[in-house]
């Protein structure tokens, strides 16, 4: 019997080999791994610390004093930029600090007065510059006038704020809060977040 030498040829067994250095892809995914690192590292730093000081913050109302327009317990969105720009207007509902930044108290009232503005109430009315001011703000006609039954003149950066509730509200009319620094406002009013039956823009 004979045999054909090339169907008896051994097969020759398959060799893998590893490449002992990285190829360029995995020096790529290296540098993606690093870059993703980085981003969420810089996103969670501004999360929890850039927007929260300097762009958009969550406060909750304490007490009644801006009843109807805002009631106790609400949670509301203040924007911190705008302040800055002297972008504030007449009617906005401000966050402030009535005893300066150090103290961590803070209010929320409605800006009635302007800066460079003179301020009085006579009555039930309020007078912005001799003039009586036309607002459907308030809850109830005013029975205290307190430190603006006299004229209150605003300087350059200044303004006189009042609660809605304007008869337990303690306000600029109050000798202790009085005129509202803009170095002393934390914010405006701009979204209020709960109750949902409430939820939305605030006027």
């Amino acid at each position: 019997m004979s045999f054909n030498n090339d169907t008896l040829k051994e097969q020759e067994p398959e060799i893998t080999t590893i490449n002992e250095f990285p190829n360029n892809d995995t020096k790529i995914n290296l540098k993606g791994v690093i870059f993703d690192l980085i981003f969420y590292a810089v996103l969670i730093f501004v999360c929890i610390y850039i927007l929260p000081n300097y762009v958009i913050q969550r406060t909750i109302v304490d007490g009644s004093s801006m009843a109807n327009t805002l009631l106790d317990g609400e949670n509301l969105y203040v924007e911190k930029i705008s302040y800055h720009f002297d972008r504030l207007d007449r009617f906005d509902i401000i966050v402030f600090y009535p005893y300066g930044r150090d103290n961590e108290e803070y209010y929320v009232k409605r800006i009635i007065g302007m800066p460079g503005e003179t301020i009085q109430i006579i009555g039930s009315n309020i007078y912005i510059n001799g003039e009586i001011l036309d607002e459907s703000y308030g809850k109830e006609p005013i029975q205290y006038p307190g430190r603006a039954a006299n004229p209150i003149k605003l300087t350059e950066d200044e303004y006189f704020v009042m609660g809605d509730n304007r008869n337990i509200s303690k306000d600029s009319r109050d000798e202790y809060v009085g005129n509202v620094s803009k170095k002393n406002i934390g914010g405006k009013v701009i979204f209020r977040i709960t109750p949902l039956s409430r939820f939305g823009t605030i006027d």
